[in-house]
C-alpha cells in the first residue's frame, strides 16, 4: 500500500449522552499523514449537551454532567468541527454510527467518503475471534500504551482506530482496493459497494 496516494483522511470518534437520538458530549479527529497517525488531534473537545448524560453512557465513557459543565455547547464547537471535517474522508469503527451523529449535528455536511474499520476487519480478518475494537487490537498486536487518555474517550479511540486502519490497510494493494471493501452502503462513496450487515449502535 502506497500511503502517499491516500486523500486527506481523519479518523473520528464521538461520545454521546445516551439520549435517543444522542447529543454529543465529546468529539475527536486524528489525521493520517504519510501512513502514520498525527498524535496531536485535528479536533478534540468536550461538549455540554442540552440533555443530561445517562448513567448507561457514563458507564461506557465515564463522563458525567459535572465533567462537561464548563464545556462549550455544540453551537460553539460546530464551526471548528465543520472546518476540520470539510472535504475529507473520515474513518471510524462501526462508522455509520459516527457519521449519522455528525451528519445530524452538521446540517449540509458530507465527507468525501466514509471508511468503516469494522467492515474492513470483517473482510480482512474473518478468522478473528471478535471484531470489536478491543478484540481487534489484541488480535493484531497493536499497542495502545503510548496513546494518551483511556479507552472509550474520543481521542484515545480515534487514535487506536487509526492504528487499526493502517494495520488493515497493509493487506490491500491500493486505496481503491481498500475502499471497495471498507465503505459502507448508503454512505458517501458507496456507489459500487455491495450491501453487508451493519452493527447497531450502543446508544
Amino acid at each position: 500500500m502506497d500511503f502517499g496516494t491516500w486523500p486527506p483522511l481523519l479518523v473520528v470518534d464521538v461520545e454521546g449522552n445516551g439520549a435517543q437520538p444522542p447529543d454529543l458530549v465529546e468529539v475527536a479527529a486524528i489525521r493520517i499523514d504519510g501512513g502514520r497517525p498525527v498524535p496531536q488531534p485535528a479536533l478534540c473537545t468536550l461538549i455540554q449537551p442540552p440533555r443530561p448524560i445517562s448513567r448507561f453512557a457514563t458507564r461506557v465513557h465515564r463522563l458525567t454532567d459535572q465533567d462537561v459543565a464548563d464545556a462549550p455547547a455544540w453551537a460553539d464547537v460546530a464551526p471548528a468541527a465543520r472546518d476540520a471535517l470539510h472535504g475529507v474522508w473520515i474513518a471510524a469503527h462501526n462508522a455509520h454510527v459516527d457519521y449519522r451523529v455528525l451528519e445530524r449535528h452538521l446540517p449540509g455536511w458530507e465527507p468525501a467518503g466514509v471508511i468503516d474499520t469494522l467492515r474492513l476487519a470483517r473482510a480482512a480478518l474473518p478468522q478473528a475471534p471478535g471484531h470489536g475494537l478491543d478484540a481487534l487490537l489484541t488480535y493484531t498486536g497493536i499497542t495502545t500504551d503510548d496513546i494518551p487518555g483511556q479507552r472509550h474517550r474520543a481521542a484515545f479511540d480515534a487514535h487506536a482506530t487509526a492504528r487499526l486502519l493502517l494495520t488493515l490497510a497493509g493487506r490491500y494493494p491500493t486505496w481503491d482496493a481498500l475502499t471497495a471493501v471498507a465503505v459502507p452502503p448508503g454512505l458517501p462513496a458507496t456507489a459500487t459497494v455491495p450491501d453487508h450487515e451493519e452493527q447497531k449502535t450502543l446508544w
